[in-house]
């Protein structure tokens, strides 16, 4: 029961996530095919900068400890999220006109995270259903690989691939001991993977983009005496980001 709940939140934002950038892309595709050519020249830059603007949808992966089975004040814990926003500058060098180099440091803002237990004995001042919230400020700096497809007048396809370190700024992993906590670290690092859609418009790059990364660190800072947390054994972090890029 530990995870079954998130699983079916992030397979639902997948499938919504999908529907909204098939339509998009078709609809942006028209454009690309029936304009004029619009800054022929842009893909022999050595270099350009722009800047992002994303949704995302961040949860926890989490696998449990064996003292979930030996102890059963607590039935289940379920992980959940919100969705955020994030705010980043993009910079691309070219290698060659198919592959690309790319930097796109954010400040990702909301996506609190959470875990909804279910208890058999409650304390003092508790319910049978506890929500714990793990609030979440993160700095993140992706590099990732960029491989594009030929451009075919306004429009073309890019495939990209990297990896990223996040620092969580709300990070709780220094905090005393206190019965309501489920600490993570402030480290992480992961990899990445997504496609995105290049639209030449006279003076700016529109680019739709959805991307998926999974965390490869264990960010569960566990605590044997926190009820909420010795469950728990590794927490691995996942998200999905849809982005719109204008690029110069």
């Amino acid at each position: 029961m530990i995870d079954r709940k998130g699983h079916v939140a992030r397979r639902r934002t997948i499938q919504q996530s999908s529907v909204f950038f098939v339509s998009l892309f078709l609809s942006l595709a028209v454009f690309g095919q029936y304009h004029e050519l619009n800054r022929p020249n842009h893909d022999q830059w050595p270099y350009y900068f722009g800047m992002s603007i994303s949704y995302n949808h961040s949860s926890l992966h989490p696998s449990k400890h064996p003292k979930f089975l030996q102890d059963d004040s607590v039935l289940s814990a379920e992980p959940g999220s919100s969705g955020g926003i994030a705010l980043g500058l993009l910079g691309t060098l070219q290698l060659s006109p198919r592959f690309a180099l790319r930097a796109n440091p954010q400040l990702i803002i909301g996506g609190a995270k959470y875990f909804t237990y279910s208890l058999k004995y409650p304390g003092l001042g508790e319910q049978l259903t506890e929500k714990k919230t793990l609030p979440s400020t993160i700095v993140s700096f992706p590099f990732q690989v960029k491989f594009n497809s030929d451009r075919i007048n306004n429009f073309r396809t890019y495939l990209l691939a990297g990896v990223k370190y996040d620092m969580d700024l709300a990070s709780n992993s220094s905090a005393r001991n206190a019965e309501d906590l489920v600490k993570l670290k402030r480290d992480d690092f992961g990899v990445e993977a997504g496609i995105g859609f290049n639209f030449y418009f006279p003076f700016v790059t529109f680019s739709p983009e959805l991307k998926f990364s999974n965390g490869l660190t264990n960010i569960h800072s566990r605590d044997a005496n926190l009820k909420y947390s010795n469950i728990l054994d590794k927490l691995q972090s996942r998200m999905i980001v849809f982005s719109i890029i204008l690029e110069d």
